[in-house]
C-alpha cells in the first residue's frame, strides 16, 4: 500500500515537494518543528523536499516552480484560510482544508456556533469585551475557561473561576484578538485524529497542570497519552462519530484533529477542530496514526496523498 501511495506521489508531483513552514504566528516555532518532521520524513521516503519559511516576502516566489506543498504552518496565517487562499490563486495543491474550512475551524466561536446549529454538543460559551458583566457571566458559567477566539497550541488561555479571575484572563487573552469564556468541563479530555474520512484511535490526555497549556503540549515529559483511550467500545465509537460529524461539519478535508471533553454527566463536549495539527515528537496525530498501525513516514505520505486532487471543492471550500 505504501508503495502505491509514494508511486502516485511521485507521479503527481514529480517527486518535488515543497513544506510551508514557520510563518509569523505565536506558533512559529511548534511549525519550525513539525516542518522540519515533516520534510525529513518525506525526504526519507527519497521524495524531494525544500523547506519555504513563509515568514519573509519571498516565499510565493520560491514555491513558484512547484506544484504541490505540504501545509505545516500552525494558526493565524497559515491555519486561518489566508495561506490556503493564496495558493489557489498560485495554482499549487496543498494538503488538508480548503479556503472556508480552515477559516471557520479557526474561528473557535464561529465553530461552536456552527456546532450548535448542528446539533452538536459543545460548551456553553460567552463572548467577552470590555462591556462584559463579568459577576453575571461568573455566575452564569461557574468555573471557566477563557480563549483567544483565533490562536491555537492553548495560547493566551487561562482559567478563571471567579469574576475577578475572569476580568484577568481576558485582560491576558485580548492581545490575540477576540476572546471567550467557556463553561469549565471537568471530566476527561480526549483527541481524535482523522484522516482520509476515517476517525483514528482516540487518545485521552493527563496532565497535572491547570489544563492541557502550551507547555503540556509541547515541553513536560510529565503529560500522560493513553491510546488505547480505555474507553469502552461503544463509548470509542460514540466519540469517533462525534468528532467526525465535528469535522465534516466544518467542511474540512483530508487530515485533522478533534478535541473533546468529557464531562460528568458522561456526554462527550466538543472543543476543537484543528486542521493542521502539530506534528513534532510530542503531537498527538503521529501517537494515534501509531496506533492504528502506521508509522510517521507512511502518515506524512497518507496526509499528502489525500490532497492529491488538491483545490477547492465543489463547494468551494
Amino acid at each position: 500500500m505504501t508503495k502505491v501511495v509514494l508511486n502516485d506521489i511521485v507521479q503527481a508531483t514529480d517527486g518535488r515537494v515543497a513544506v510551508l513552514l514557520g510563518g509569523n504566528s505565536a506558533e512559529r516555532e511548534v511549525s519550525l518543528r513539525s516542518g522540519a518532521a515533516v520534510a525529513d520524513a518525506l525526504a526519507a521516503q527519497g521524495l524531494a523536499v525544500t523547506k519555504i519559511d513563509t515568514a519573509g516576502d519571498a516565499w510565493m516566489s520560491e514555491l513558484a516552480t512547484f506544484s504541490h506543498c505540504f501545509l505545516a504552518l500552525h494558526g493565524p496565517g497559515g491555519e486561518d484560510g489566508t495561506v490556503q487562499g493564496a495558493l489557489e490563486c498560485l495554482g499549487v495543491r496543498y494538503t488538508g482544508s480548503g479556503v472556508m474550512a480552515s477559516a471557520l475551524a479557526m474561528d473557535k466561536l464561529r465553530c461552536k456556533l456552527l456546532w450548535l446549529g448542528c446539533g452538536l454538543s459543545t460548551p456553553k460559551f460567552v463572548e467577552l469585551d470590555e462591556h462584559s458583566n463579568w459577576s453575571a457571566i461568573a455566575n452564569e458559567l461557574g468555573e471557566a475557561i477563557v480563549k483567544p477566539a483565533c490562536e491555537g497550541s492553548s495560547i493566551g488561555m487561562s482559567k478563571a473561576c471567579n469574576a475577578s479571575e475572569l476580568e484577568q484572563a481576558w485582560l491576558a487573552a485580548k492581545p490575540y484578538g477576540r476572546v471567550f469564556a467557556e463553561q469549565w468541563v471537568s471530566g476527561g479530555e480526549y483527541t481524535v485524529a482523522i484522516l482520509d474520512g476515517e476517525a483514528l484511535p482516540a487518545i485521552r490526555l493527563e496532565t497535572d497542570a491547570a489544563f492541557y497549556d502550551f507547555n503540556a503540549k509541547y515541553l513536560s515529559d510529565s503529560t500522560r497519552y493513553h491510546c488505547p483511550a480505555g474507553l469502552s467500545d461503544q463509548d470509542e465509537a460514540e466519540l469517533r462519530d462525534l468528532a467526525l460529524k465535528a469535522f465534516n461539519a466544518v467542511g474540512c478535508r483530508g487530515w485533522g484533529r478533534v478535541d473533546v471533553m468529557r464531562g460528568a454527566d458522561g456526554r462527550f463536549y466538543l472543543l476543537e477542530v484543528n486542521t493542521v495539527p502539530g506534528m513534532t515528537d510530542h503531537s498527538l496525530v503521529p501517537m494515534a496514526a501509531k496506533q492504528a498501525g502506521m508509522s510517521f513516514e507512511q502518515l506524512v505520505l497518507r496526509v499528502l496523498h489525500s490532497s492529491l486532487a488538491g483545490g477547492a471543492d465543489a463547494n468551494g471550500r
